[in-house]
């Protein structure tokens, strides 16, 4: 059984600890077990007594039924003192105009190496973003010349698992989302 795959955004300070009792997770590289980047977990899971990080790898956590949440850092989030902030700028529609100049999309999150995707698609909607994010994917990009000929035809071929690198478009969303507030933020000034 797979085990869900749990993320979290969060702000660049965030720290877990400070809200929940809990575990770093671990990574093996080059035979030794290192921390991993973002992954934590709530479970009682065994430990490390020399590094106190969690004793099962985080790839082979999951086959005794623990399940690590990935803490993601995301410093766009820094800027907002309160989630009504960010709700208000979701709800203006942004100028999506702005996505022509090179020097804005790579300011995107995830976007920010892929202008030639959001410049084939000219993207005017928080859905075509998303579907952006997933085209990125290597597994995806395959389906740009159709999109751009087909956007609502192709578009169930995106989110169709077939690897790990894969979005599911509700993550695709939530992450168009970001993309949204940040594109309020540099027609501001303030990214």
């Amino acid at each position: 059984m797979k085990l869900p795959d749990i993320d979290i955004d969060v702000t660049s300070h965030f720290n877990p600890k400070n809200f929940f009792k809990c575990v770093n997770a671990s990574i093996i590289n080059n035979n030794q077990i290192k921390k991993h980047n973002v992954g934590v977990y709530l479970q009682n899971i065994p430990i490390d007594p020399i590094t106190k990080l969690a004793a099962i790898p985080y790839n082979e956590a999951g086959k005794y039924n623990y399940f690590k949440i990935d803490m993601l850092h995301l410093t766009v989030l820094d800027i907002f003192d309160n989630k009504q902030q960010m709700r208000d700028l979701l709800k203006i529609e942004p100028d999506w105009s702005i996505l022509k100049y090179h020097d804005v999309v790579e300011k995107l999150f995830q976007l920010s190496k892929h202008y030639e995707v959001i410049d084939r698609i000219q993207p005017k909607s928080i859905l075509e973003i998303a579907d952006c994010m997933a085209i990125i994917r290597p597994g995806k990009r395959k389906y740009l010349d159709k999109y751009c000929q087909d956007r609502n035809k192709v578009r169930q071929f995106l989110y169709m698992k077939e690897s790990d690198t894969d979005f599911k478009k509700s993550h695709a969303i939530a992450y168009a989302h970001i993309v949204v507030l940040q594109l309020h933020l540099i027609k501001d000034g303030k990214l």
